[in-house]
């Protein structure tokens, strides 16, 4: 599924933390369980590339 279709259904506190750790190699195991729960899949235990352009360029915009 696309991050804009399941960035909205993400806690805050997990978009924190991805906002303020842009590119990091892996995910702490909360932060990785809401982007599950939410409809998001990791990849190596981190995002996509283009997951991080997404939270670095749009992802204030929409929440």
């Amino acid at each position: 599924m696309e991050i804009h279709m399941w960035w909205l259904a993400l806690d805050v506190r997990a978009k924190e933390w991805l906002r303020e750790n842009p590119e990091s190699a892996s995910l702490p195991p909360d932060v990785a369980m809401e982007v599950l729960a939410a409809g998001g899949e990791l990849a190596n235990g981190t995002l996509t590339a283009k997951e991080w352009d997404f939270i670095e360029t749009q992802s204030q915009f929409i929440d």
